[in-house]
């Protein structure tokens, strides 16, 4: 919901950062990889308890999933790198949940795998549309510089990672925090459902596929 006011404000700063990246000879996918190796480390931080170390692992994931991007944009962007910053967002996102499992089974498990859940639909939702909008050439003005069609909603990029802070400072109220969270996420995967199925179908009608009622 908010990523597309941020994004406009964030792009000019995370290009200048990204130069002296560019000059030590770093590429776009290195950083995603080195990006993705640190925000695993939420891991072990979160089975262990230790949730300011797991802090500074989200926070500078998601700076290097920022950094990649502008890396690309100043070089080049290719459909290869695009895959690997996408399956390597989606796999630090459950890594978030996973590790809360493994910091308390019996009081934070049940409620983490419903995250896990939650991010499932979210995730299908995003990726399927995705995969359809590239097929009909769907054009994305929101997000001209993503690599796949970027379907928005109530929890976006920064929505998920507000709550994974909010988890990490105050993990006495995970049950709560990430329950009302889950809700949100199910709130946007069935919009999206929605809002991709009625799409789809226009375009279904115009090109005279239209299943009879």
């Amino acid at each position: 919901m908010i990523d597309a006011i941020l994004y406009p404000k964030l792009k000019p700063v995370l290009e200048r950062a990204a130069r002296p990246f560019l000059k030590a000879g770093m590429n776009a996918d290195q950083m995603t990889v080195v990006g993705f190796l640190i925000g695993l480390g939420v891991v072990p931080a979160l089975a262990y308890q230790h949730y300011s170390l797991a802090l500074l692992c989200i926070v500078l994931n998601r700076l290097s999933d920022g950094l990649d991007g502008a890396m690309a944009r100043q070089t080049q962007r290719t459909d290869a790198g695009g895959y690997l910053d996408s399956v390597c967002d989606f796999i630090f996102y459950m890594a978030v949940p996973f590790g809360f499992v493994l910091a308390d089974p019996v009081n934070f498990g049940p409620v983490a795998a419903l995250l896990m859940f939650s991010f499932m639909g979210t995730g299908a939702t995003f990726l399927a549309f995705a995969i359809l909008a590239g097929k009909h050439g769907i054009e994305n003005p929101r997000y001209p510089n993503k690599s796949l069609h970027y379907m928005g909603g109530l929890t976006e990029g920064f929505e998920t990672i507000l709550a994974f802070v909010i988890f990490c400072v105050w993990p006495q109220a995970f049950v709560v925090t990430a329950s009302i969270f889950a809700a949100l996420c199910w709130f946007t995967a069935l919009t999206r459902l929605s809002l991709g199925y009625r799409t789809l179908r226009q375009l279904d009608r115009v090109a005279g596929k239209e299943l009879p009622e």
